[in-house]
């Protein structure tokens, strides 16, 4: 698939250091990186999810991360939120995230945007972004992002985590010519989800937020340079108590 974003002219001399790493690999190179710094991602939610994501992509090098969650940093949140620390605890979520991102990339440009996303202002926050992560832990916000996401055009990498399971997809509902739009309604339609419990009822394993963190950035990277092949038309299911992860082929819905 081709590259989500043009490449800035150059990078800064102490970038092109940082993320040598990055230049010797096939399908990013130094035109990738570039790519990387010209990217705009809004990440909503900095909890679970978002922690690792904006770590990654901090850390890869993304030119700006628009941060987008309402909440402070609570003592249970530390056990599986890697963003924040001790010290952070009744700081906006936000803030600790920016704290974060700056401590491993300066160059990356940080939004913090401490709102609630709702289906009245999810546009406004997701509009400019070339991307959308969704970290988000209400299905009232994941169709509200995915309705915005929709609606701009933008791909929105997906992801939901409960107890020792995880599932990963991306949706777009205006890709390349060639590939088939997906959107949230083919896997959840409309009304058939309901409102799973939360990880205070349930649980969440920690180091699975980190796995399917990872998971996310990683897809994020590939759209903005144009790597390999996207979650486009497939989910990832994890199953981490019995070590397991299968793709599923994830089709648009055929209307009655």
């Amino acid at each position: 698939m081709r590259p989500l974003v043009e490449p800035v002219a150059s990078l800064a001399p102490e970038e092109l250091i940082r993320t040598a790493r990055h230049a010797v690999l096939a399908g990013i190179g130094e035109e990738g990186q570039r790519r990387l710094a010209a990217a705009r991602i809004a990440v909503v939610g900095a909890g679970g999810l978002g922690s690792p994501v904006l770590l990654s992509l901090a850390a890869a090098g993304v030119g700006e991360l628009i941060v987008i969650d309402d909440d402070t940093v609570e003592r249970t949140n530390l056990q599986r939120q890697l963003a924040h620390r001790v010290a952070d605890i009744g700081t906006a979520k936000t803030a600790s995230a920016a704290r974060a991102v700056h401590d491993l990339s300066p160059l990356t440009v940080v939004q913090e945007r401490s709102v609630r996303l709702t289906s009245d202002n999810a546009r406004d926050l997701l509009h400019g972004a070339d991307l959308v992560i969704d970290g988000s832990d209400t299905f009232d916000t994941r169709e509200a992002v995915a309705a915005a996401a929709e609606t701009l055009g933008i791909p929105l990498v997906w992801g939901a985590v409960q107890e020792w399971a995880a599932q990963v997809t991306v949706f777009w509902s205006n890709p390349p010519e060639g590939h088939a739009p997906v959107v949230l309604g083919d896997l959840f339609p409309p009304g058939s989800a309901g409102e799973p419990p939360t990880c205070a009822q349930v649980g969440v394993l920690g180091s699975l937020c980190v796995q399917v963190g990872g998971l996310l950035a990683t897809e994020a990277i590939k759209l903005v340079t144009g790597a390999g092949e996207p979650l486009l038309g497939r989910l990832v299911v994890v199953d981490a108590l019995r070590a397991r992860q299968d793709v599923i082929a994830l089709t648009p819905a055929v209307s009655p």
